[in-house]
């Protein structure tokens, strides 16, 4: 939050602006690789590799529109962030760059993706996995101003976070699978992958005391991915039981450390 001691400096200004300039670029890559413009589709990169049903890890279909969410979620920030009472806040000055960071890996992953570059798809997404960790960190120690920072600023990159976490193991699987390997019994790999984003997922509850939006995207990743075991190849009743299990253990733990902290929050006023 801006003080009276402070005002926005040049590289604030300029970490603004190019903030602002990214998101089109991002929004753009994004349409490139939902087929807008022609060309190939992210679900048609690595000869499918990609695909809703080329691995065990693969959520639905459906479970990619959560995208219109963030990418709304990422204009309404790149907007806010820009007027000239938000460009030298703490926060601002802290994530900023961060912020950039995460719009330009997401552009490179559509670009990497699209170009059946599915090794760099990997390295491009724990890097954004990274960044948007550093991210949570600056938020969680810091309190937003106002509730439209709660939303803009908190809320989505929340939502991005939980995503990108679900998203990063789905890369993986399906680097795996596009490197060969293609295990017959696929249950028992793909139940530990999913045990980690549990153990992900808990752990930001824990640090965050209990954030809704990380465990709302992650609980939507995992529970199409539920349905997408159940319903369509590759199919497998163990993965879509221990997806939904992780989706009830994530929630309920977010929900029982937000209202741990409520209370603890009480006492102490």
């Amino acid at each position: 939050m801006s003080t009276a001691t402070t005002s926005a400096t040049t590289a604030d200004r300029v970490r603004a602006i190019v903030v602002l300039v990214a998101l089109p670029v991002t929004i753009a890559a994004a349409a490139l690789g939902s087929g807008a413009f022609g060309g190939t589709e992210v679900q048609e990169g690595g000869d499918g590799a990609f695909a809703a049903t080329a691995t065990p890890l693969a959520p639905a279909g459906p479970a990619f529109s959560i995208w219109s969410v963030i990418y709304l979620g990422l204009a309404a920030y790149a907007i806010w962030q820009v007027l000239p009472r938000h460009q030298d806040e703490p926060r601002q000055r802290r994530m900023g760059w961060l912020a950039l960071a995460s719009l330009v890996l997401n552009a490179a992953w559509i670009l990497a993706s699209t170009s059946g570059l599915v090794a760099l798809t990997v390295v491009i997404i724990v890097a954004l996995l990274l960044s948007l960790i550093v991210i949570f960190v600056v938020l969680v120690r810091s309190r937003p101003a106002t509730l439209v920072e709660r939303v803009v600023v908190d809320g989505t990159f929340g939502l991005y976070l939980g995503w990108v976490c679900v998203a990063t193991v789905a890369n993986v699987a399906a680097w795996l699978a596009d490197m060969g390997l293609r295990p017959a019994a696929f249950d028992v790999p793909a139940s530990i992958m999913l045990v980690v984003v549990a153990a992900v997922g808990v752990a930001l509850a824990v640090y965050g005391k209990g954030r809704i939006a990380p465990m709302l995207s992650i609980v939507w990743g995992v529970s199409w991915l539920a349905v997408g075991r159940a319903t369509s190849e590759p199919e497998s009743t163990v993965v879509a039981i221990v997806a939904v299990v992780v989706a009830v253990v994530v929630a309920a733990a977010t929900v029982a450390l937000r209202l741990r902290s409520r209370r603890e929050h009480g006492l102490a006023t």
